[in-house]
């Protein structure tokens, strides 16, 4: 196969319960769609029922329980002769240890301690620990180590089986737990005590030095077979911003992967710029940010704002970079203390000799909790580090001196750990808790984006396209991924709000003199998500309002929940479907928004498979995407279906907009085809501006031969009066693939998108 950049991707969510086998059986759906490449989640072995892949366990295989080897073979062995790539992704950052006798590597390192031949692998300060390795485990108490016993020549803790060094059998439980290389604490020391660094604050995936050669080669060794042998054309890194040194990693995966494209998990902040790295761009974030934000209505801006801070008892509403600021500096204090006090100690063996330790950690979070970006690439970035001092400065004047010595120095020696940290920080205290806390628009507090960002027109996002054919013409463009808080299409219909102010500030009223929960933020932020996702199972969403309470840590938390708002909150949910009144506000609100949420829905899915870029289509994103957060965005599609809706689109069959998503299906499939067959109509953009009273409601650009059209605001167009003597130029005689239909020249909107919201007039080939 030809190791050129595929010209979209499709991805796929390898289980247990979906194999490689299973994802052989629905290639050809793939195919007939017309995606170019077909795109796997992580298939090293994870740990035991995993659901994601990347908890890997051993990196020197493919997991047995999602095919293994020969289920690899063939998937590439019925892939390539459908004209499908391979694209693989891979987890470099960090290894599962959750259950330790599953890692071979941790198992290892757990009884040999710093003598084991794989210590080097994970990234352990030894020295902290007094040479033992600290494993958070243990319950609350002072007897917790009671509780150990000695069984089949291991520690056991419960369900928890650890391995005996040799020589250390003999005793009572807790002489040979003392005997160990590693030290049993309770899981509530973890967040200031660890000596591992963790994926975030997972403590069940500790980091991995790549940055040492023989680390790199005993987790890539498996990678670069695939690759040789043909079997992989393609990389996705997740998240690069963990290691060490991304610059460093990136060139040696570019040398072991040949000319095989590489994408990077790269979360780009607002007018931040990739480093100049070997990879064909990033996973897509950057770009599903600005096509939603193109389907905002700017004019709900201020009363969806005035209601957001009406119902928020914390103001945290209107200035979204104070409540990115405080979260951050709670999570640097709190869940990541671990990771700031390493760059403590980082910082002292540097020479640094002012302050207390408490101090200098006190300086460090509050660098890193101003740190406009997850992270710098000094010296790329470094005005990233000056713009977080200058901040810090004016928020902490009395760390003036102490705050200038620790950026000096984190801009030397303690460079790389203080970068690693910034990006746990911006991750955990941005995506994982002020998302949750931010209400006014629930669909703008998506990964790679900024909720301060309302909206943006149609001008603004020419130019960045623009911009983006000029630097990434091969970046990933997506609109759900396995990480997304919610779908493409539940987002949509979220959006609809923003030119329905008035009209949702009723609803939210009337639920909540219904269903009270004493968080209005909290309330606001789970009935849109209900809204934007209905109709839903009472299941799903009791499981999404459980998980969103816990990540804003406002009335309720992970670590310890408040039981009395739980069971209130989730018989809010519940009332959406057992109070009659509260069933009709649901029902009410989702019919309003259902017809426009499909205009927006169709269009973002045109705008985002026909811009610059690779699109990429996440599974069942063919038909309408209405999930929210993992897991729910991971469980299982219905192919079959969408298969034989697609079959009937190709028989002749013109779908209407309903909720089979045939419509959806028929955008993705012509969209996808189109660039497949016909990459020479996607090599350009030329921004299209149309005519007359309602102008203002499209979005179109001509690729080269292919034009994009699209409705925008469609509540507002309809009170209008709809498109009216709105026209636009398509330059000459063009065939819409969605309908069939011949248009020339100058047309009216009214007739171009008579059928569906969407057209993509082509040059006839």
């Amino acid at each position: 196969m030809s190791t050129e950049v595929p010209k979209s991707t499709y991805r796929l969510q390898i289980t247990p319960e979906f194999t490689l086998r299973d994802a052989v059986q629905v290639l050809d759906h793939r195919q007939r769609l017309g995606a170019d490449a077909v795109y796997l989640s992580p298939i090293l072995e994870a740990a035991a029922g995993s659901q994601h892949g990347y908890d890997v366990v051993d990196p020197t295989r493919v997991d047995a329980a999602r095919g293994g080897p020969e289920a690899l073979r063939e998937l590439a062995d019925a892939a390539h002769p459908r004209g499908l790539r391979v694209v693989a992704d891979i987890v470099p950052n960090h290894l599962g240890v959750a259950v330790p006798h599953e890692n071979p590597w941790w198992w290892d390192v757990l009884r040999n301690g710093q003598g084991s031949e794989h210590a080097r692998a994970f990234d352990i300060d030894w020295a902290f620990g007094g040479g033992r390795l600290r494993i958070p485990i243990l319950g609350d108490g002072d007897g917790e180590l009671d509780a150990l016993r000695v069984e089949g020549g291991e520690l056991r803790y419960y369900e928890h089986r650890l391995p005996i060094a040799p020589g250390t059998e003999g005793g009572a439980p807790r002489d040979v737990h003392d005997r160990q290389h590693y030290e049993l604490i309770s899981w509530r020391r973890a967040d200031a005590e660890l000596n591992y660094r963790r994926f975030f604050a997972v403590n069940t995936l500790a980091g991995v030095r790549v940055e040492d050669e023989a680390v790199f080669e005993a987790t890539h060794g498996e990678i670069g077979r695939w690759l040789r042998d043909g079997l992989v054309d393609a990389l996705r890194v997740d998240h690069p911003d963990g290691l060490r040194n991304p610059g460093d990693y990136l060139e040696r995966l570019a040398a072991l992967a040949g000319d095989a494209p590489i994408w990077v998990e790269k979360i780009l902040e607002g007018d931040e710029r990739m480093p100049g790295w070997p990879v064909a761009g990033t996973t897509g974030y950057d770009a599903l940010g600005v096509v939603d934000r193109v389907f905002v209505d700017p004019a709900g801006e201020e009363p969806l704002t005035a209601l957001a801070e009406e119902l928020d008892d914390r103001e945290e509403s209107r200035d979204w970079a104070a409540l990115v600021h405080r979260r951050k500096r709670a999570v640097a204090d709190g869940i990541l203390r671990s990771e700031v006090v390493r760059v403590v100690r980082e910082l002292r063996a540097d020479g640094m000799t002012g302050g207390t330790d408490d101090e200098v950690a006190d300086a460090v979070a509050e660098l890193a909790a101003w740190f406009p970006v997850y992270r710098s690439y000094l010296p790329f970035g470094a005005g990233y580090l000056a713009e977080a001092l200058d901040a810090a400065l004016r928020s902490r004047p009395d760390l003036g001196a102490l705050l200038r010595e620790t950026a000096e120095r984190c801009s030397g020696a303690v460079a790389a750990r203080f970068q690693q940290t910034t990006g746990a920080i911006m991750a955990k205290g941005v995506e994982d808790n002020a998302f949750y806390r931010s209400s006014r628009l629930v669909s703008l507090t998506e990964v790679g984006g900024d909720p301060a960002l309302f909206a943006i027109g149609p001008e603004d996002f020419h130019r960045l396209q623009e911009d983006r054919l000029a630097r990434l013409p091969h970046s990933l463009t997506t609109l759900s991924t396995h990480d997304t808080k919610r779908g493409e299409d539940t987002r949509a219909r979220v959006a609809v709000l923003s030119e329905l102010p008035e009209r949702w500030e009723r609803f939210v009223r009337a639920v909540r003199e219904r269903v009270p929960l004493g968080d209005g933020s909290l309330e606001n932020l789970l009935w849109q998500s209900i809204v934007g996702a209905w109709p839903a199972s009472r299941e799903r969403l009791r499981d999404y309002a459980l998980k969103a309470a816990r990540e804003a840590g406002a009335s309720t938390s992970w670590t310890d929940p408040d039981e009395g708002f739980e069971a209130r909150m989730l018989a809010a949910v519940d009332a959406a479907f057992d109070d009659e009144r509260v069933r009709a506000e649901v029902a009410a609100m989702s019919a309003i928004v259902d017809a426009p949420g499909a205009v927006n829905g169709l269009g973002a899915k045109l705008v985002q498979l026909t811009m610059p870029g690779v699109p990429d289509v996440y599974q069942g994103s063919e038909r309408w995407e209405r999930s929210l957060v993992d897991p729910d965005n991971r469980r299982p599609v219905e192919f079959d279906a969408a298969a034989a809706l697609l079959a009937r689109i190709d028989d002749g069959w013109q779908p209407e907009i309903d909720s089979s998503g045939a419509a959806k299906l028929l955008v993705t499939s012509r969209a996808l085809r189109l660039r497949r067959d016909r990459p020479e109509l996607f090599t350009g953009y030329q921004p299209l501006r149309a005519e007359g009273a309602a102008a203002g409601h499209v979005l179109a650009f001509d690729r080269g031969g292919a034009i994009t059209v699209a409705t925008r605001l469609p509540v507002g167009l309809d009170a209008a009066g709809g498109w009216r003597d709105t026209t636009i130029d398509l330059g000459g005689t063009l065939t819409d693939v969605l309908t069939g239909r011949e248009h020339s020249g100058v047309v009216r909107l009214a007739d171009l998108l008579a059928v569906y919201p969407v057209a993509l007039p082509a040059v006839a080939s």
